[in-house]
């Protein structure tokens, strides 16, 4: 199917989305049919939550509409929805109100026009040096020392997380791969298929064969079994998907363990952190997933590993 133009082979992908979508709904419309009141609950989080698939992939599909300057856009919202969650669930001072103002309404901003304007030596260090080291001197400057470390730390992970890893998936697009112009949209819908599919597969194994946890205190539904079969098939079809790559199979089989693991180790930290805050899910923003955070945790580690290796070996 390399011989497809982008624009035939970003149809033939989303009418192949559109058509696992509808079966997924078809199946859980017969659930909801048949099942007993005890099992109620779990077809309505489904039902909730492939409702809530249609509407993301939908969200997707109108930003590709509008190519670049929409997939800025998107992602531009979605880093400041994440940094919202993330702030908002983490308890901050009035002395931090000059580093979460820089955050959100310097930081934020600017990191995204680097990417716009393809500047990446800039954006690749922006956050990680400048953003790290002004924060803390505006924070200093309210002159509130209790917890000052704590404080500081909470922020600089939050734009991390939320800004700096996020806008590695649009950065995709920035990316002069030999032979492929035109088409790097496909890269961001092939990081997002595969690991979200990870997570969904792995639940799916947990379910079917999951015996032994893979790690009891930080993600007690995660075993064994379904971390190896989730990962194992999501990566092949990252393979199967290597015609919207320029990869080959086995490049793009590859390409799709790494973020995979990448994506697992992701929601184990994430988990940590949610842990510590004594919350089970970072809002309540998407029916059936909870917050935006929830949803690309395994994105958020799994996009910047993606994008350098790209750049590394094939741009």
């Amino acid at each position: 199917m390399s011989h497809l133009t982008s624009h035939q082979q970003a149809m033939a992908l989303f009418a192949g989305i559109g058509a696992v979508l509808l079966l997924a709904t078809l199946i859980g419309r017969v659930l909801a049919l048949r099942v007993s009141p005890a099992g109620r609950s779990a077809v309505d989080n489904l039902n909730a939550r492939i409702n809530a698939w249609w509407a993301m992939a939908a969200l997707v599909g109108i930003s590709f509409m509008f190519g670049k300057p929409g997939v800025l856009v998107l992602f531009f919202l979605v880093s400041l929805l994440a940094l919202r969650e993330f702030i908002t669930l983490l308890p901050t001072r009035g002395g931090d109100y000059w580093a979460l103002a820089a955050a959100f309404y310097l930081v934020l901003p600017i990191q995204y026009l680097l990417v716009g304007i393809e500047w990446y030596g800039m954006f690749a260090i922006f956050i990680p040096v400048y953003a790290f080291l002004l924060l803390p001197i505006l924070a200093a400057t309210g002159g509130d020392t209790t917890r000052f470390l704590e404080r500081a730390a909470k922020v600089q992970w939050g734009l991390m997380i939320s800004v700096f890893c996020i806008s590695h998936v649009p950065a995709l697009l920035t990316l002069k791969i030999p032979g492929y112009e035109h088409r790097q949209l496909l890269l961001i819908a092939f990081l997002v298929i595969v690991v979200q599919s990870s997570d969904v597969l792995q639940y799916v194994w947990g379910k079917l064969c999951g015996k032994r946890l893979i790690a009891p205190v930080l993600s007690p539904s995660k075993t064994l079994e379904g971390f190896v079969g989730g990962v194992a098939s999501a990566s092949l079809l990252g393979g199967l998907l290597w015609w919207i790559t320029p990869f080959s199979f086995l490049g793009a089989l590859g390409m799709a363990l790494v973020i995979n693991l990448m994506g697992f180790l992701g929601g184990l930290v994430m988990s940590a952190i949610k842990r510590d805050r004594g919350i089970k899910d970072w809002g309540h923003m998407i029916e059936g997933h909870g917050g935006v955070l929830d949803r690309l945790d395994s994105v958020c580690f799994a996009a910047p590993v993606f994008f350098h290796m790209t750049r590394y070996f094939w741009a």
